[in-house]
């Protein structure tokens, strides 16, 4: 018994960790995953609106998300927010400044948050050694880029109506890779920034999601969202549908 302690994942490291599926330790050997570990730096605690960094802050460390839900958001010419997506446990945040070696865009915790910092010299080194962990970091880096690619589509040709479905559809099945419904959740994020992301008005998505709800495809109670016809929301998402 004390042997078989002995030998457990500590509460704190990788292996211990719900998110390791999702996570950089994607299948990694147990002791690739130890040598992962001793590179992981501090928890860091973020509060609600608290930075994670911002703009032009120097790029060192990457951070997956443990705890909490985070946006990322861009300065225009105009001086205004455009936020350019939104974060959920097991994602990694700062993987934009790598290639320039300063953060293109800054990160704000929704709502209480835990990161783990991942000095980015370090990882770079285990690179080297461990090639399951490099491919896998290829694998994230390039779900990355199509998620920005998927974000200009959005907010290009679609329709309102349009925009809003993907955006739902979205994030049911990214909390479904976590083990959650697809069909119901909470947003963290305010309409407000939802609106802001997609290039809508707070006023056009009330208006959409009411229209969603009276033709009984979804039901809304303030921030609670429960997916009521997973299919006609998905062909509202793909064009192939539309709400009256």
């Amino acid at each position: 018994m004390h042997k078989a302690a002995m030998h457990a994942p500590e509460p704190n490291h990788c292996a211990s960790c719900s998110l390791h599926k999702l996570c950089l330790p994607t299948g990694l050997q147990e002791s690739d995953m130890q040598r992962l570990d001793k590179i992981i730096g501090r928890r860091r605690k973020v509060q609600r609106d608290g930075n994670l960094y911002r703009m032009g802050d120097p790029f060192t460390k990457l951070y997956a998300i443990r705890v909490g839900h985070f946006k990322t958001y861009q300065i225009n010419s105009a001086g205004e927010q455009q936020i350019t997506g939104f974060q959920m446990p097991g994602e990694l945040l700062g993987m934009d400044a790598i290639g320039a070696g300063r953060h293109h865009c800054g990160a704000v915790a929704l709502e209480d948050s835990e990161v783990c910092e991942i000095p980015f010299a370090k990882l770079e080194e285990l690179f080297a050694d461990i090639p399951t962990l490099l491919r896998h970091f290829h694998r994230l880096m390039s779900q990355e880029i199509t998620r920005e690619q998927n974000a200009m589509l959005l907010l290009g040709g679609m329709r309102a109506e349009q925009r809003l479905a993907v955006f739902l559809v979205n994030i049911g099945a990214r909390y479904a890779a976590r083990g959650y419904s697809s069909s119901k959740f909470q947003l963290r994020m305010m309409r407000e920034d939802v609106g802001n992301y997609l290039g809508l008005t707070i006023e056009s998505i009330s208006r959409m999601l009411s229209r969603f709800k009276k033709e009984g495809f979804l039901k809304v109670s303030n921030r609670e969202i429960e997916v009521l016809d997973p299919v006609r929301l998905k062909e509202v998402a793909a064009g192939t549908a539309h709400v009256h």
